[in-house]
């Protein structure tokens, strides 16, 4: 039987641990049996783990790591504490014997504190990605998707992108459709991180010369303007003003406008009945389908599709 090791770090965020344990454990192949074999370990099973609301021992110590056929690491609220040299090792040695290994949420961190997300891309939570670019620089960090799968080494992103995740690798275990009816939930959901996260597009640096100019563009999304009518309105040349944007956003005057007419159209999917047709007019797209077309390359999903979610 395929066994499942779930490691229980110091600080384990509890729906983290949960999720691998409930979804693998409650996984029956067509004959009745159980898909997997799940074992919670912990560095020391006999010290108790904090988990936030409550602390658990685990029956199993490093040495259930050993003969697992999958590690998961689940998040933990310390993310940049130190790797204990004995968890370290042991995930270490399990990557060198095969196994495959697998992060939730912010277990991305402890797991490339072991050199073996290195050359790798990767996601975490979003909040987290970017924190997870500068501890680790030689991890190619993707805040936008739900998973990443790069074969033996598995990373997801936060909360139920996990529950993804962990029916992703039943799918390739065993090409079956039961994890997914006992879970209550397709074993794809459309889009990714990217429909979950609120942009904030202010000036970054405090006291920006942009600001003025951002609120004017805020104050005008459904005008149709070019780079020129910008530029003009700052009264600068097109030139300067993309350099000045690059400087305080980090980004260029037009993708600033079309981000910020896209945040505007999550509001209005959000908090009117208005058709998508008219929110794409209203935040100044020339036609509905420029305007979804959009609208699913900066958050991943449609308009229809982001409305169920959030409305």
């Amino acid at each position: 039987m395929h066994a499942v090791a779930v490691l229980a770090l110091d600080r384990v965020i509890p729906f983290d641990l949960s999720t691998p344990i409930e979804v693998f454990a409650r996984t029956r192949l067509p004959d009745g049996r159980s898909g997997y074999q799940v074992r919670v370990c912990a560095e020391q099973p006999e010290i108790d783990i904090d988990a936030g609301a409550f602390t658990l021992r685990a029956p199993w110590g490093l040495e259930g790591l050993k003969d697992a056929d999958t590690i998961i690491v689940p998040g933990t609220d310390a993310p940049t504490a130190p790797l204990a040299p004995a968890v370290r090792d042991a995930l270490r040695a399990a990557a060198a014997h095969g196994t495959r290994i697998a992060s939730i949420c912010t277990g991305t961190f402890p797991l490339a504190a072991t050199g073996l997300l290195d050359g790798l891309r990767a996601t975490t939570h979003w909040i987290a990605a970017d924190l997870l670019a500068a501890t680790h620089p030689d991890v190619t960090v993707d805040p936008d998707v739900l998973y990443v799968d790069n074969g033996q080494i598995l990373t997801s992103a936060g909360a139920a992108a996990g529950l993804d995740l962990c029916l992703h690798m039943i799918r390739s275990d065993y090409g079956s459709a039961d994890a997914a009816r006992l879970s209550v939930m397709p074993l794809e959901r459309e889009g990714g991180q990217a429909q979950f996260i609120v942009h904030d597009y202010a000036p970054s640096p405090q006291g920006s010369t942009l600001a003025p100019l951002l609120n004017w563009l805020q104050d005008n999304l459904s005008s149709d303007l070019t780079l020129a009518d910008i530029a003009a309105h700052a009264g600068t040349s097109t030139r300067t003003l993309i350099r000045r944007f690059r400087e305080q956003t980090g980004t260029t005057p037009l993708q600033w406008l079309h981000r910020a007419r896209i945040r505007q159209a999550q509001h209005l999917l959000e908090t009117t009945h208005h058709t998508v047709e008219r929110i794409g007019t209203q935040v100044g797209f020339g036609s509905p389908t420029a305007f979804r077309d959009r609208f699913k390359r900066t958050t991943g999903v449609s308009p229809h599709t982001y409305r169920r979610t959030f409305s």
